[in-house]
């Protein structure tokens, strides 16, 4: 066996080793929301599995679907909150794949919550179809055609504006505020909220890249997306949560 390789790699990862706690002990913010996000969105997704219990069998796949969007969150924070300590950045494309995963799930979130009104299968493909445009938009200016980063903001924003289209006026908001539950239309409000107040977060980092409206800012992207993803993901999960032990609690 050659021995030598090891010796090459062990200065390397103690040179890696000292950086990560070098970041801890300068109190990097985009080291220590790593930290937070991880254990919160961990924290979260066992706390939504458990209450699963609590609720009415109609409202337990709604509960499942949050402890799934905040367990995926918390694997991939656990990576990069590696990476970052060592890299000192976060890979791309380890984030999209979070968010390809978990924003179809906030999708199904708004279908499982007007479901029980008469949601249909058609206003979930859209909302699906719509998350998917955004975030692959998304990823193809920050990360392929970085030059074309504006141009490919603007058709990511067509994905949101239908988002928010249906939860203002399409299909979800009809459904909400004809189910006469004020449980779910206090939900719904909320929600939102989170889709032009929370989600508003996610372009605001965006513009930070090369050449955008905010290059000029000196604020990681890290620190922004890292924010914005404990916003929402758990915030989400906490109204769809809210709206499932009001309506379980009724006769």
């Amino acid at each position: 066996m050659d021995y030598s390789i090891l010796l090459d790699a062990a200065p390397a990862a103690a040179d890696a080793a000292k950086t990560a706690i070098d970041r801890i002990k300068d109190s990097d913010p985009v080291a220590i929301t790593f930290f937070i996000g991880y254990m919160a969105m961990f924290a979260s997704a066992v706390f939504f599995f458990v209450e699963r219990g609590s609720v009415d069998g109609k409202w337990k796949l709604s509960l499942l679907v949050s402890g799934l969007i905040t367990g995926i969150a918390a694997v991939h924070y656990y990576y990069m909150r590696d990476f970052y300590l060592t890299q000192g950045d976060s890979p791309t494309a380890f984030r999209y794949v979070d968010w390809t995963l978990t924003v179809p799930l906030m999708c199904v979130e708004f279908y499982l919550l007007t479901k029980p009104f008469g949601a249909k299968g058609s206003t979930l493909f859209k909302l699906i179809i719509a998350s998917l445009l955004m975030l692959v938009a998304g990823y193809l200016g920050e990360a392929v055609y970085k030059d074309n980063n504006v141009l490919w903001g603007w058709i990511s924003t067509v994905g949101y504006l239908y988002i928010v289209y249906e939860v203002f006026a399409g299909d979800v908001a009809k459904l909400a505020s004809s189910s006469n539950s004020p449980a779910l239309g206090r939900a719904m409000f909320l929600l939102k909220i989170f889709i032009t107040l929370g989600w508003s977060i996610y372009p605001i980092g965006y513009m930070l890249l090369d050449g955008n409206l905010l290059a000029n800012v000196d604020i990681s992207i890290d620190l922004i997306y890292n924010l914005a993803d404990a916003i929402n993901k758990i915030g989400f999960g906490l109204v769809v949560y809210s709206v499932a032990v009001a309506e379980s609690g009724k006769k």
